[in-house]
């Protein structure tokens, strides 16, 4: 019951959300072109799915076009080395735009994941996806409980340490919402994910 209500509830708000998709890539299309960047706006990534299985990620980009090249780059410097090895994400990324610095800010980049919930690969919450690299740094046994759910546009770690506390931080939230999935707790961490988002875009 709880799966079956749960697709109807991604089914509904992913509609929403691609209702607004197609007059967003236009103002993200237009904030690119007048900083003078005429990439595609569209970032795909493999990401690690229920089960484990591969799947298409969808955001709007928000760095440069070379990125992963930057990132290697980064990682010969000790500062940025030692933060990506404990976190795996940087807390003030170099490689950011000037547009994606915006996006940021309002929350934006993560929409075309609709796409990715519409279909069934993702959900409104669950654990956010991890990259293919990052499953050598879980254990096994963590590896499989978290996968037993959909990845999801937010989740338990996502609401409550975003870009704050450790790589292992994460895998331990994780753990607990694949554990503890029910409607009360993606309740919860949907309702605390939307206002923090409305107090940081009310706070600029």
């Amino acid at each position: 019951m709880y799966h079956f209500f749960k697709r109807i509830f991604d089914l509904l708000f992913s509609f929403i959300g691609l209702v607004f998709l197609i007059p967003l890539y236009l103002f993200i299309r237009l904030l690119y072109i007048c900083t003078g960047d005429f990439h595609r706006i569209i970032f795909i990534q493999t990401r690690i799915g229920k089960n484990g299985k591969p799947f298409k990620f969808y955001k709007f980009r928000t760095m440069v076009i070379n990125a992963d090249e930057e990132l290697r780059k980064l990682l010969k410097e000790p500062k940025y080395n030692n933060e990506y090895t404990k976190n795996h994400k940087f807390n003030h990324d170099p490689r950011i735009t000037k547009a994606g610095k915006i996006i940021r800010r309002l929350s934006l980049d993560e929409f075309p994941q609709f796409i990715n919930i519409f279909i069934g690969q993702m959900s409104m919450v669950g654990n956010r996806p991890y990259l293919l690299d990052e499953k050598k740094n879980i254990r096994e046994k963590d590896f499989r409980v978290i996968v037993k759910t959909k990845p999801g546009l937010t989740g338990f770690w996502q609401a409550h340490l975003r870009s704050r506390g450790t790589f292992e931080d994460r895998i331990r939230m994780d753990l607990f919402y694949s554990e503890n999935a029910s409607f009360f707790l993606d309740t919860k961490i949907f309702l605390y994910t939307f206002t923090t988002i409305f107090k940081k875009s009310s706070a600029k």
